[in-house]
């Protein structure tokens, strides 16, 4: 694709990066074969290739505002950010980079009413604290026929009580674990059936108390030096157990949320033009490995799992689009003796992306509606995934029951005397 950026424009990082996006580009529109939006809706500018050409639009001409309008803000807001298109592409489009450009682009021309503000604040001072947001859960919970709209959809029943985990000091191996910002509320026995199971494989799992949320939340919604920050924040939380050497030293960084190991595997890339923290960063993206990516490397005769159970997994766009993990815990399942039923459309998204399911509700109910028909067709028992986000957007619907895939791996195990 050709472009007009000034030599003036060109000076500046992030029109250089869209410059070298949009120039691998093109336009062939393989891209919006794959597009869930574009499915939905048939709009050329509700696909990749149309909001390519808009953002290059804005890109170019800073000072169009005749063009560059709420509409625009619009076709990029409905993206789902779910990078099927990155998948599908014969270019090697890193359309995803060109979006977080575009989106604080226009996030700055064509300001939000004060309404969509107030909310997307909202979001993230709800969502990224731990804390904070165990509180507001449980009000929720406890007043859920007065909560509004949509919002009550998202609010669980009590959650599988968490158990006990084992003293991951014992184990010469040691990972470190992102507990997340949500998860801990909506699915608290996650981490702790991880830390389970790897007690099982001679790894200890160790957490840092003063890592926090990944920086996800905050840099979709478009405030990415917040984004940014979280990402140094957990960097120091980090680095002094990066650094110890020899056998002290940790393996990796384990995420059991595949949204949060797609966003922490990008740190590399939000932070390489910060000097004090490019090094670290990448450091920390090579280190960062989502649960499957542990357990596929290991040796699993030590996981003898009972009958196993009929299950249908979701594969989150994080983990198969952001990771090129797909197949991956399918194969996982199937190698502990799991019997997994055949989902159509594997590869399109459920609708949760981050807060997109808030946000941008009638479009992903309909996108979770067909992807729990996609999943229930084979008639499993349970539904498995490997993110938060999509676990509580798919139970939201209240039909077949949707949960991790570590903790039917975990509770199919038989009792180990030591690991508690």
């Amino acid at each position: 694709m050709q472009t007009h950026f000034t030599e003036e424009a060109l000076k500046q990082p992030h029109i250089q990066e869209a410059d070298r996006v949009l120039r691998s580009c093109v336009h062939c529109g393989f891209c919006n074969a794959t597009c869930p939006t574009y499915q939905l809706l048939g709009d050329e500018r509700d696909g990749p290739r149309g909001r390519i050409y808009l953002m290059k639009q804005m890109l170019e001409n800073p000072d169009d505002s005749e063009n560059v309008t709420e509409q625009t803000r619009l076709h990029l807001d409905r993206c789902l950010t779910c990078r099927n298109c990155e998948t599908t592409c014969p270019s090697g489009v890193e359309y995803h980079k060109l979006l977080d450009i575009g989106r604080a682009e226009i996030e700055r021309r064509v300001p939000r009413s004060t309404a969509e503000r107030a909310q997307r604040y909202a979001l993230r001072k709800a969502l990224v604290e731990p804390k904070r947001f165990q509180a507001l859960l449980k009000l929720g919970q406890t007043f859920k026929p007065l909560v509004p709209g949509k919002l009550k959809d998202k609010l669980p029943p009590k959650p599988v009580d968490a158990g006990t985990r084992p003293d991951h000091k014992r184990h010469a191996r040691q990972m470190l674990i992102l507990e997340g910002c949500v998860q801990p509320g909506l699915s608290p026995n996650t981490n702790a059936a991880t830390a389970r199971v790897l007690d099982r494989l001679g790894i200890g799992l160790t957490p840092v108390a003063e890592a926090g949320c990944c920086g996800a939340v905050d840099f979709h919604l478009n405030a990415q030096d917040d984004g940014r920050a979280r990402a140094r924040a957990n960097i120091d939380a980090w680095w002094p157990h990066i650094e110890k050497e020899g056998e002290a030293g940790v393996e990796a960084i384990v995420q059991t949320a595949s949204g949060c190991g797609a966003f922490v595997k990008e740190y590399r890339d939000i932070l390489k033009d910060d000097p004090a923290y490019a090094d670290k960063a990448k450091r920390v993206s090579e280190l960062a490995k989502d649960l499957v990516e542990v357990l596929r490397d290991e040796e699993l005769t030590s996981l003898e799992v009972s009958a196993g159970r009929r299950l249908a997994f979701h594969c989150p766009c994080t983990l198969q689009h952001a990771q090129k993990l797909g197949g991956a815990v399918e194969g996982v399942l199937v190698k502990l003796g799991f019997t997994l039923t055949p989902v159509q459309d594997a590869h399109l998204c459920c609708g949760s992306a981050g807060t997109y399911s808030i946000t941008q509700p009638e479009l992903a109910t309909q996108l979770r509606d067909n992807k729990l028909n996609a999943l229930e067709a084979g008639s499993p028992e349970t539904i498995v995934t490997a993110n938060i986000g999509c676990q509580t957007h798919l139970n939201g619907a209240g039909r077949t029951p949707v949960r991790h895939w570590i903790e039917i791996v975990d509770e199919s195990l038989p009792p180990s005397a030591g690991s508690a």
